[in-house]
Parts: C-alpha cells; structure tokens; sequence
C-alpha cells in the first residue's frame, strides 16, 4: 500500500525561504509569548493535594465537579482509576486540587470541605488516603522536567553526530529545538494545563521527530555517496521524496488513532493526546522542512569513504 507515488520530484527547496523563515518567526514568537505569558503550570509543578475516593456508586465526574465548584478550588483534576482487581462495587476516583497559597499544599480545613462535599454526592463515600505535594517538591519536579527534556535533546543529537557527521546533528538539534519550542509556545498561548503529562508527550515528541529525521538523513547519507557530483540540492530534496510514501504512511497511521483518542479518549489523557498529535504534525514537518535545510546551510562531505575538503559544500550555501 502506497499513499504516495514512487517517482515523487517534489521540490522542497521552492518554498524554503518561508518554510524556514516562517518556523524561524514562530518559533521566536513561541518564546516571547512564553515569557510574557507564562505556561499554565498544572498541580504537579504548583503544588496540590490528591485525595483517593471509593465509593459503591458509578463514578460521574462531572457531578463530583458540580460539587466541587462552589469551594472555588481554582485548579481541580478529577479522574476515574481503573484497575483488573476492583469489583463492580468498588469505584475509585483521583481528585487533584492546586495549592492555595502559603506553604501547604491545601489546609486541613480545604480538605475536610472537599470531603463533604464529595459526600454530599454519596454518603458512603471513603478516602483511603490524601496525599500533598508542595511548593519544594514541585519546584524539584519542575527542574526535573527541564532537565530531561534537555539531556534527551542533547542525547540525541550526540547520537546523531556519532552516526552521521557533525552536520547533520546541529540540523537535528535545530528540528527538536523547533518541535519542543513551538509546541511549549502553543501551551502558553491558549494557556493550556502544563504537567507531567505534557513533559511526557514532549520527549515523546522528540523521540518521533528524530525518528523521522533519521530516516531523511540515512537516506541522503547513502545518495550522497551514490550521486557524488550531483549539487548537494538535489541530493537532499531526492532523499526527501524517495522517503516521502514511509513519512505519510507513518504520520497519517499514528494520526488515525490518535485523532481517535482525542475523540474518544476522555478527559483524563485528552492533553496527553493533543500535545503528542500536534507534535507528530510539527516533527514531520520539521523533519521535510528544517532538518535537511540546515545541512544545505552547513554544506556536507560527499564520499565518507575518503576526506576530501574539496566536496564540502560552502557554508554559506543559500536557499533558491
């Protein structure tokens, strides 16, 4: 099965000058708005409580929200848990609430309210535990966060340099950067919930793109080697399009069902599934559109087989 033809000659390049500038402009855009606005930081990084119902009754979020509402809690996270081992009269939620300022997470005083609250909507309803986090450990979290999308980036594009040449590992990194940067931009645009979910979804992110991207580079290793006089242009726009049918194939699968979580899914994991959606979209077209760009940039050697400073291209190569 083939959703695109086999003799694609698409010209990738045509369009660079706003492909490549158009990310350039978003994903500077994407950092000024995170600095003016802020991320929407979600109780993992604000600090919170967590408290586990249990109760007879079929679990309806919606009502536990509806009798939560009026506490004006802020920031509360309600989830059904599921597991082989409960019976069909054991139903158990996840009820997150932000921290309310000060140096708890939530007060006592929070806390015996939210229960009687909940048991306004079943009587019989148990807590088995409350657990808190605060200000010092979600600022542990969020450091953590930063310091593993940033070790996995780095990772990577070491991988990359040790696999192919130290061109193509800055275009590599120069892709990621885009992906994470743009994608962190979106959240603080629209202001969406940022947790440990999100950082989750984010090194998947990086995972899929560089996925991608290493097969675009493996591609325009081998025809670089096979086509050593050919412009080194046409060489990386002949590696896209020989890859392209695999890159379609492979976004436009994961999407389907992706598309379909993000329908079906529920709330529990819907931010999970847009920001991994999202990513697979802009990581492929960091991979056609940035990736390969950067090498054109650089210039590259022609024949691994031997050194020969004669065969790398310019640095200043331009776009035409």
């Amino acid at each position: 099965m083939r959703w695109v033809p086999d003799n694609t000659n698409i010209d990738f390049f045509k369009v660079a000058k706003i492909t490549f500038g158009g990310s350039v402009v978003a994903l500077v855009a994407s950092i000024i708005i995170t600095l003016i606005m802020g991320l929407n930081f979600g109780i993992d990084f604000r600090g919170g409580t967590t408290i586990r119902t249990e109760s007879s009754q079929p679990i309806d979020i919606a009502t536990y929200r509806a009798a939560l509402t009026p506490l004006n809690l802020g920031d509360v996270s309600i989830s059904e848990v599921f597991d082989v081992s409960f019976g069909p009269d054991r139903n158990v939620a996840e009820v997150r609430i932000q921290a309310q300022g000060g140096d708890e997470a939530v007060t006592i005083e929070m806390i015996t309210a939210v229960k009687e609250a909940l048991k306004a909507v079943d009587p019989n309803m148990q807590f088995p535990s409350v657990e808190s986090v605060g200000p010092k450990v979600s600022g542990e979290l969020i450091w953590s966060a930063v310091l593993a999308v940033t070790v996995s980036t780095l990772a990577i594009t070491f991988y990359v340099w040790l696999r192919f040449e130290w061109q193509f590992a800055v275009g590599a990194l120069v892709s990621l950067v885009h992906d994470v940067g743009i994608t962190i931009g979106l959240w603080a645009l629209f202001q969406l919930k940022f947790d440990l979910t999100t950082i989750a979804a984010l090194l998947t992110i990086l995972g899929y793109s560089i996925n991608d991207t290493v097969v675009v580079f493996d591609r325009a290793r081998e025809n670089l080697i096979k086509y050593k006089t050919t412009p080194l242009r046409d060489v990386l726009n002949l590696s896209v399009n020989e890859t392209l049918s695999r890159t379609v194939m492979t976004s436009g699968t994961t999407l389907l069902s992706l598309i379909a979580l993000l329908i079906f899914g529920g709330d529990v994991i819907r931010g999970f599934v847009f920001a991994i959606t999202f990513g697979i979209v802009i990581g492929t077209y960091s991979s056609v559109y940035i990736a390969k760009n950067v090498v054109l940039m650089l210039g590259v050697k022609r024949d691994w087989s031997k050194p020969d400073p004669k065969d790398v291209g310019p640095a200043g190569t331009q776009f035409g």
